[in-house]
């Protein structure tokens, strides 16, 4: 049971509380139902599945290893319910989902878990092959072997050759074929199957090897059998120089000469304002559940906010995920037009998370995260220090006010802004996103996107701007050197259950009206002639769930908002999105393959009814896939979603125009949105909040750290 129920059931008599915390304790050895999974536990559902007769043919590949989640109604009794029943709680299924290849196929296991200890046991209950288009995603053990195929590969070999490069400094790596109408695309000899490119690059004296692309070959790779059945050596252009490509320190030049500021570091003389129990994070008035799945990445669920006013804790998100990260590139030549990545569904987002630096890529008060996913062979594997936790002290203002009107006084008040902030960050390939949920004390989730890494480049014979006399399908951005045009679409998943789990989507649209008066207000006809007013247009199904952000007439507001529940004088309880910079949407032709395939780029917001099985923004199944499952085909149905239990999917867009300054490696640049408590208080949450203290610290004192111990995932 999550201790945010606690204040809620203080009300109770003490016979049912005292029974309510004998039950806690009970089920506090059994995990709680959104914990992902364990070693213990990976390792159990391995030996389950290898031993099912229900898949006989070897070899068996893991490519998914996850939790089943429970049904939600199960969860939300468990986290905010009063049953007293300890039996409850540990009767409760763990399950885990695998997704496995075995004999060219796509299998689909649901395995329950019958202990967590280290003798955890476990048996598979269903199984399925999956039928329609599309392959899971790739391992990362899989495209090792697939990148050892190039250097013993006799054309390659003479294509790098006859370019005068060393074979010992070629670098390959594999990449999504994508789908483009038929298996024809895929490449020269290729059958139909589950087949990807391959692209290599020279490294040598530099980490940089993206920037030095062997231009003109592609190779193709068929995965099962693990062998290049396609290849195509079309075009030789220069390997772009390594000079000046390294972004390492000391390889870059000295540093910068007195544009550096002075050092500095978080001090917290009360130690940590946060505490970590289990996977339930407490902070101020927030409490959360942090997982982890492979495919994903972080997970936050059961989102609570405390109300002071009421002293109850209030839901507000039931789980929310990044569901898919979409980059498409835009050039249409032969080694560039399949660049349509769907970084979650093809490869996974999870495996590409590694070990966060300390003091760099999180402040010295942050404490880390580990998790646990499965290889290949089912066998786990931990993640150590791939998210992090901190509370953010960024000088800015929660509410402030100064008074000069008041006769003989300056009366000001300042409240200062303090967050608390749960990261990932994913090197996916050439690119790293660093994924915030930021938590604020008004009740508001900020979600930030920040791109940062290196840019995918394509050599050319160019060496300046001037020779270019068509479209180059990107920016020169060094000798020989053409950084391609690209967006990229990060696709959040949030269920929102806002004071409750049945919720509307109301759209507040600006309307300018002219000013002929109203005699029934006393308005009578003045020299205003206009103003504008809100048009308030409730969401009935998905079709009116469908918001496109970037159009002249879009809405002001998006909220939603529980009509069940009304604040005091009357006004529905809500939270409003609100976008923070960035909010491109696709450009891309409706016909063309990399749109079908995520064709909910298209707009920024989508509104749909809560399934538990739709999860993922381009289907499950998502390399090779037709855009036939996903967010787009299932809004097609258009159910209802006024006063139903619905589900938010907000794309942060950047259409990417690379500069100059961008290379060798991109300074980070930052999209995202809020969640923000709109007539869901009764008024300002943080009124009573305490103006700052100083506790005699000097800003710039010497001070030791305390040791961020692991909390393991």
């Amino acid at each position: 049971m999550m201790a945010h129920s606690m204040p809620q059931l203080a009300m109770l008599p003490v016979v049912i509380l005292g029974a309510l915390i004998a039950a806690a304790a009970a089920a506090s050895s059994r995990p709680h139902p959104l914990d992902p999974l364990s070693a213990a536990e990976i390792t159990a559902v391995r030996a389950a599945v290898l031993a099912s007769p229900l898949v006989p043919a070897r070899p068996l590949h893991f490519h998914y290893v996850g939790l089943d989640e429970p049904d939600k109604p199960d969860v939300l009794a468990y986290a905010y319910g009063t049953t007293t029943s300890p039996s409850f709680w540990h009767a409760m299924p763990r399950r885990a989902l695998v997704i496995a290849r075995a004999g060219s196929q796509s299998h689909e296991l649901r395995v329950e878990i019958t202990a967590r200890n280290a003798s955890a046991a476990a048996t598979v209950i269903s199984h399925a092959v999956h039928r329609g288009v599309g392959f899971p995603a790739f391992t990362l053990e899989e495209q090792v072997a697939a990148e050892a195929l190039a250097p013993a590969y006799p054309p390659f070999a003479d294509s790098v050759r006859r370019r005068g490069v060393r074979m010992d400094d070629v670098v390959c790596s594999v990449l999504p074929a994508g789908w483009f109408g038929g298996a024809a695309r895929a490449g020269a000899g290729a059958a139909a199957g589950r087949v990807a490119k391959m692209q290599c690059f020279v490294a040598g004296d530099t980490a940089n090897y993206y920037a030095r692309p062997i231009e003109g070959v592609t190779l193709v790779v068929d995965l099962d059998r693990m062998t290049i059945v396609g290849y195509k050596d079309r075009v030789t252009y220069p390997v772009p120089k390594a000079e000046g490509t390294d972004y390492r320190a000391g390889k870059a030049g000295p540093p910068l000469p007195g544009a550096e500021p002075a050092p500095g570091v978080v001090v917290q003389p009360e130690g940590r304002g946060f505490q970590i129990d289990g996977h339930v994070v407490r902070w101020a008035n927030w409490e959360f559940h942090v997982g982890f799945d492979t495919r994903a990445g972080a997970v936050i669920s059961l989102g609570s906010v405390h109300d002071a006013d009421t002293g109850l804790w209030r839901r507000v998100l039931y789980r929310g995920f990044v569901s898919e990260v979409f980059v498409p590139y835009m050039d249409p030549a032969e080694e560039w037009y399949f660049r349509t990545f769907l970084d979650a569904g093809e490869t996974d987002l999870g495996p590409w998370a590694y070990p966060l630096q300390p003091g760099a890529d999180c402040p010295a008060n942050a404490v880390y995260l580990d998790g646990h996913s499965a290889d290949q062979d089912g066998n786990p594997v931990k993640a150590r220090n791939m998210m992090c936790v901190f509370e953010r002290y960024a000088g800015d203002v929660a509410w402030r006010h100064t008074e000069s009107g008041l006769p003989d006084q300056l009366i000001t008040e300042v409240r200062p802004d303090v967050s608390l902030v749960v990261r990932m960050v994913v090197s996916a390939g050439n690119y790293d996103y660093i994924l915030d949920w930021e938590f604020k004390t008004s009740g508001t989730i900020k979600f930030s996107v920040s791109l940062t890494g290196l840019l995918e480049v394509k050599a050319t014979p160019y060496t300046h701007t001037d020779e270019i006399t068509a479209d180059a399908h990107g920016t020169l951005v060094s000798e020989n050197t053409l950084a391609i045009y690209h967006d990229h679409y990060a696709t959040y998943h949030l269920d929102l259950d806002i004071d409750g789990t049945n919720n509307s989507f109301v759209k507040n649209v600006i309307t300018t009206r002219r000013n002929t008066g109203d005699p029934a207000t006393g308005g009578g006809a003045t020299p205003r002639r206009s103003y504008w007013t809100v048009q308030r247009e409730v969401a009935e199904t998905e079709a009116d769930g469908q918001v496109g952000l970037d159009t002249a007439a879009g809405p002001t507001d998006l909220l939603f908002v529980n009509p069940g529940k009304k604040t005091r004088i009357g006004n529905e309880v809500g939270y409003r999105l609100i976008p923070v910079g960035s909010t491109a949407a696709s450009v891309l032709a409706d016909d063309d393959f990399p749109q079908r395939r995520a064709s909910y780029t298209k707009k920024q917001v989508w509104v749909t009814p809560y399934n538990k099985s739709e999860k993922w923004a381009a289907g499950t199944y998502a390399d090779q896939s037709t855009g036939d499952d996903g967010l787009a085909a299932w809004s097609g149905r258009n159910r209802g979603i006024r006063d139903e239990d619905i589900v938010l999917w907000y794309t942060v867009g950047l259409h990417h125009i690379p500069y100059q300054e961008d290379f060798p490696v991109m300074p980070t640049l930052t999209g995202g949105f809020e969640l923000r408590p709109s007539n869901f208080f009764e008024r300002n949450p943080i009124l009573r909040a305490r103006p700052a203290t100083t506790h005699g610290h000097s800003a710039n004192c010497s001070c030791d750290s305390a040791t961020a111990g692991d909390v393991l995932l």
